[in-house]
């Protein structure tokens, strides 16, 4: 008997998985809107209440789409503009890089505990600013700190993939305890470079804490292109990274080069969390939280799960940022501090339900 071409193809099918990809673009549509919605609300709060319709009318004057004009002094424009849209955009971009790396490390280790900071960046980088807050030649100017703490995550982060490199491969457990002991070194040095800084020691802890609080639109500037093109690379492997999940040895059956995506994804991530923590410092358990719980809403695709824990990321940090100088105004509240406090739960829930898996 013959068969029917419209029996092979079963309509049920393919609008299930139509559907599910529906689903995903307006979960990442949906998600950018309320990013762009937090950080227009963040522009209201702080130490100095500005109404919305206030808020609007200054960005919409300064963007000259259309001839508005209002009421506003220029203290209150200076606020909006000056101070508070730089911190937020610089807190959305931070939390969109941290999201992406942490969700990139998670993937590549196989591992939902893996953070940014996994294999030595933000150690590398903390010695980076330790070292920029005590060198006592000013060529730079302000921009010694973010840069020797760039260099610091950035060669950190080389060394550990040297020493873990095996002729052509790079071992996952070996990369990971080749950053643990780097780690260990480099938070002894740092530690070690606190203690004699003096009067420098405050600028130093206030780093390692992390914040936004001098937060400028130069740094927008000089951190949005390093963070913009290694979130494209990482989304462009976002398929590889897929198949990766499997077993590196069934990827390489599959087609994947197995060590130069592991090697590419290894140098963007490290390009990005390096250029986020350059200026406002270490902010733990954002590259944990986020990817994670995007991971348990929309599932572990890294084609939806990258640009989910970026947007994710960004309103976490904004909402953060926010928090930090609308608590004890005006005095702020490190973010990190906050992240911690968010975060170190959520990290012992987790620990509890992989224990509860193995065992």
């Amino acid at each position: 008997m013959a068969i029917k071409t419209d029996e092979l193809i079963k309509p049920d099918v393919l609008p299930d998985y139509s559907r599910r990809w529906r689903t995903r673009y307006y979960s990442i549509a949906g998600m950018a809107l309320a990013c762009v919605l937090i950080g227009l609300l963040a522009l209201t709060i702080g130490s100095v209440r500005i109404p919305f319709t206030t808020v609007w009318s200054v960005i919409l004057s300064r963007l000259q789409i259309f001839n508005i004009t209002g009421d506003w002094t220029a203290t209150t424009d200076m606020i909006i503009i000056g101070i508070r849209l730089p911190r937020i955009l610089m807190a959305g971009i931070a939390g969109a890089a941290l999201g992406v790396s942490g969700a990139t490390y998670q993937g590549l280790f196989r591992n939902p505990l893996a953070d940014p900071y996994l294999i030595g960046v933000a150690h590398g980088a903390a010695l980076g600013a330790a070292a920029g807050y005590l060198v006592s030649w000013n060529l730079m100017g302000p921009y010694l700190v973010p840069v020797l703490a760039f260099l610091g995550g950035v060669v950190a982060v080389s060394a550990v993939y040297l020493i873990a490199r095996v002729g052509k491969t790079v071992p996952t457990t070996t990369l990971i305890l080749a950053g643990v002991a780097i780690g260990s070194f480099l938070i002894s040095v740092t530690s070690y470079l606190t203690l004699i800084s003096g009067d420098k020691m405050p600028g130093i802890l206030s780093w390692l804490i992390g914040g936004f609080s001098m937060s400028s639109w130069d740094q927008v500037k000089l951190v949005s292109p390093y963070i913009f093109l290694g979130l494209v690379v990482i989304f462009f492997f976002a398929r590889p990274l897929n198949v990766m999940q499997l077993d590196e040895e069934q990827a390489q059956q599959l087609g994947i080069n197995v060590e130069r995506t592991k090697l590419i994804l290894l140098a963007a991530s490290t390009l990005i969390t390096a250029a986020a923590v350059c200026f406002v410092g270490t902010i733990g358990f954002v590259g944990i939280i986020v990817p994670h719980a995007v991971r348990l809403i929309w599932g572990p695709d890294h084609r939806s799960l990258l640009p989910l824990s970026a947007l994710s990321g960004a309103i976490l940090l904004i909402l953060a940022d926010t928090a930090s100088r609308s608590i004890m105004p005006p005095t702020d509240i490190p973010v990190g501090i906050i992240t911690a406090f968010l975060g170190a739960p959520f990290f012992i829930i987790l620990l509890r339900r992989k224990k509860k898996t193995v065992f």
